[in-house]
């Protein structure tokens, strides 16, 4: 008997109707049920099962999948299958025989040491200090891995293809215009812009429009290449960017405020204290425009373990209605919300197919265990967002001054209507 034909077996009984093939690292298979082979997992290493028992659920699989002790063929075709699929459900008598007959192939091992790519976070949940290490984790892979698939201007938020733009470039200068035309930008504006990235909408809002723009990012290789991309741009002299977190800005009010891709990472513990924080940067008649991921159906986790270790930890994407929220108690008064769910699907679409496009020098830039790790997220979520999980939303709102708001279709600052 093949030592791993009893964890075969426990598989088969476990999984009767499996519309894809599990090889095992001695060559031998568990077969597709549903006549047609479907996509192959590939456990090549006995590691595997000692990640998934050390860490049983998607943490363990998770772990042995970035270590590369399992392998898909096809990462698309995977989780078209897993996304009709369910699994059946095991008992507790199911749960331990699979285990037993586990470790039983494995057989006797160390458990094995966890992929150097993993963060675990440490301290209070959205403190400073966490923060800080959340966001530079995932930053940490370099501007040039995020060049091989964003677009020129850098852009790394949704970009907008429903207004007709057919390129990627297209879509995301789309998108850096239509947030100044919702906040009615002007020659002379003082704008802020909270998690500015490389600079691409600072950038595009000095120069298009006029106005003196800073930008805050917790990332110093972000700020630096925002700074040469003002300078490029010939507005270094109304562009400025600083590295710090949002709890420490303070000053003169600003006549307009962009967040775009930066509230997901605030959490619902600070959300009140950040819009509260918003609210009191912006002059009265002000207008604040939030661009950010929420999810759309209550009951469902803000991440799994998977994506808090390896993708963006402790990130917490909340429903549109907390956002609104609590801009409305912070004294800000909503104008408009406007969805864009199916962009951000494609956005995504372009990402990964570009990040594909130049695998050999992402690979060298991010070392192995983080590009499965982008090839999958990139991926899972364009699939959230075509699935109903999340969504994107641009919430408008303005700080009241006394005045009655007027918004005119067809002005150059009014939000657009229809298609």
């Amino acid at each position: 008997m093949s030592g791993t034909e009893p964890l075969r077996e426990a598989l088969a009984e476990a999984l009767p109707d499996r519309p894809f093939t599990v090889r095992l690292w001695d060559g031998t298979t568990v077969p597709a049920t549903n006549g047609n082979g479907g996509p192959t997992f590939t456990v090549r290493s006995k590691r595997a099962i000692a990640h998934a028992l050390r860490a049983p659920g998607q943490l363990g699989l998770g772990r042995a999948y970035v270590a590369g002790d399992i392998e898909v063929d096809d990462i698309d075709r995977v989780l078209d299958v897993l996304d009709g699929w369910t699994p059946p459900p095991l008992d507790v008598r199911g749960k331990a025989t699979l285990a037993a007959a586990a470790a039983r192939a494995a057989g006797p091992m160390l458990p094995p040491k966890v992929p150097t790519s993993e963060l675990r976070p440490v301290g209070r949940r959205h403190s400073r200090e966490r923060d800080l290490r959340a966001v530079r984790y995932h930053y940490d892979v370099g501007n040039e891995f995020f060049s091989l698939f964003l677009d020129e201007s850098m852009t790394y938020s949704c970009a907008i293809f429903s207004r007709g733009a057919t390129t990627l470039e297209e879509a995301q200068r789309t998108k850096l215009d239509l947030v100044c035309r919702k906040l009615q930008l002007r020659e002379g504006d003082r704008l802020l812009d909270v998690g500015c990235g490389w600079g691409s909408f600072i950038v595009h809002a000095a120069r298009e429009y006029g106005v003196h723009a800073t930008g805050v990012t917790l990332s110093e290789p972000q700020a630096e290449r925002a700074r040469q991309r003002a300078a490029d741009a010939g507005v270094a002299d109304r562009v400025e960017v600083h590295v710090m977190d949002w709890r420490d800005l303070a000053g003169e009010p600003y006549d307009k405020i962009a967040s775009i891709g930066m509230v997901e990472h605030v959490g619902n513990a600070n959300i009140d204290a950040y819009a509260a924080r918003l609210q009191s940067l912006l002059r009265p008649g002000g207008w604040l425009l939030n661009h950010g991921i929420g999810r759309l159906r209550h009951g469902d986790p803000e991440a799994g373990p998977f994506s808090e270790r390896y993708v963006f930890p402790d990130a917490a994407p909340l429903h549109v209605s907390r956002i609104a929220f609590a801009m409305e108690r912070a004294g800000l008064v909503v104008q408009t919300v406007e969805g864009f769910h199916a962009d951000y699907a494609e956005t995504l679409k372009h990402w990964a197919q570009r990040l594909d496009s130049n695998y050999d020098r992402a690979l060298e830039l991010a070392g192995p265990e983080r590009m499965r790790v982008w090839r999958l997220y990139l991926r899972t979520a364009r699939r959230g967002f075509e699935s109903g999980f999340i969504g994107l939303f641009q919430v408008l709102v303005q700080k009241p001054d006394g005045r009655p708001v007027v918004l005119r279709d067809g002005e150059p600052g009014a939000p657009p209507v229809g298609p």
